[in-house]
């Protein structure tokens, strides 16, 4: 065994046990050219309308949902507009975009780039894996006829590298795991930095309230949040007795955001109609929905559709934040312990219809939340003046 410095066990031992994204890199992609974001536990982009903050999102979930191993054509299916506007096609008239990001972990920062070519047809044409100035995973695309991209990955044995042709419409990284045999120190190294790449993407919730869809009674399912909030009501329902302690936070935190007095927020199944047919049906029966109502405390109960749109975007992101991957529909990396992975919020239009109280509110729920480790959240502002006194925040200035 190989005794570390104590320069190297210090740089160790300060290394975060979960792996997260810490910079997201948009070197060609909608209106960003060679722009580099730092991302800590709590980001809010900030800009006014046509900076690049739905972009920078957008770009995000994009690789968050290749390193789950979606193929290109369902992460991007208007490539073209992710296209820079002013790319000029090459002789072949192809045109793309570049995107990447730098995950944090026990292995050191990771480096991930890849670029996809929108015109004339969809395919990833190179991907690069990085760590410690070291290349671990290089594609490119060498014969335009074949659907594939010709790979070379660190081995370190009797040959440096090891080449082998990977398909063009998926994120070659989270394949590794399955080429790559690990029987060498390079090929081990190559795993665990893959490994930290695909779980610091994986487990990411887009999260964008609709109000209009939260306001009427929902049928029960299996109780997972949707990226709209509209099956609040469905989801409140499983988690008001899940977890008792949780619950009450998120009553606190909607006795603050709310008008009025609350004491509870709660769940209720809904009366069925006369002659209900293939249900339990008929008078004074239950039709299988549920609605979601305030508690104000005096025997009245008022509906979350008589909630304004501000009330009930802030009621749905601190359920966001209130709960976690087994709540909300994400797709986490099943085979690696919850201690070790963090969940990722993605809320564009984070301050959307929200008063001052709100938002400040959120934020500063938001930031409580993600000093724990276990959820971060990058949200969308058109302005986050009002988020300056908030500790933990790392706002990204846009400029339009």
């Amino acid at each position: 065994m190989t005794a570390l410095s104590p320069g190297a066990r210090a740089q160790a031992e300060t290394r975060p046990d979960r792996p997260s994204v810490v910079e997201l890199r948009l070197t060609a992609f909608a209106a960003h050219r060679r722009a580099g974001f730092p991302l800590g536990p709590l980001s809010l982009f900030a800009g006014p309308s046509g900076s690049g903050k739905s972009s920078a999102l957008r770009a995000y979930e994009a690789l968050a949902r290749l390193g789950g191993g979606a193929e290109l054509d369902e992460v991007f299916p208007d490539p073209v507009a992710c296209v820079p506007e002013r790319a000029r096609p090459d002789a072949q008239r192809r045109r793309g975009f570049r995107i990447g990001c730098t995950a944090d972990g026990p292995e050191g920062p990771v480096r991930l780039d890849v670029a996809v070519q929108a015109e004339p047809e969809l395919r990833i044409v190179g991907e690069r894996l990085t760590a410690g100035g070291l290349t671990l995973l290089e594609t490119a695309l060498r014969d335009p006829s074949r659907r594939s991209v010709q790979a070379a990955w660190h081995t370190a044995g009797s040959s440096p590298v090891t080449r082998a042709p990977l398909p063009d419409d998926r994120l070659g990284t989270p394949l590794l795991p399955l080429r790559v045999a690990g029987k060498t120190d390079g090929q081990r190294q190559v795993l665990a930095a893959a490994e930290q790449m695909v779980v610091a993407l994986r487990s990411v919730f887009a999260c964008d309230p609709l109000p209009r869809s939260m306001r009427a009674a929902v049928p029960l399912g299996a109780g997972r949040l949707l990226r709209g909030c509209g099956n609040l009501a469905e989801v409140l329902w499983r988690t008001r007795s899940e977890c008792g302690r949780r619950h009450g936070l998120l009553v606190d935190a909607v006795r603050a955001g709310c008008a009025g007095p609350v004491r509870d927020l709660l769940a209720e199944r809904q009366p069925g109609g006369v002659g209900r047919i293939g249900g339990i049906g008929g008078i004074g029966g239950i039709d299988g929905t549920v609605q979601a109502l305030l508690d104000r405390g005096d025997g009245l109960r008022t509906p979350l559709g008589r909630l304004g749109d501000g009330e009930l975007r802030y009621l749905a992101l601190s359920l966001v934040l209130l709960t976690g991957p087994g709540v909300l529909e994400v797709d986490t990396a099943g085979e690696v312990p919850a201690a070790l992975q963090t969940l990722t919020v993605l809320a564009d239009g984070f301050d959307r219809d929200l008063d001052v109280r709100q938002r400040e509110g959120l934020v500063r729920l938001a930031a409580r939340m993600c000093e724990r480790g276990h959820i971060r959240l990058v949200g969308a502002v058109s302005d986050a003046s009002w988020a300056a006194g908030v500790g933990g925040v790392t706002v990204v200035d846009l400029e339009p």
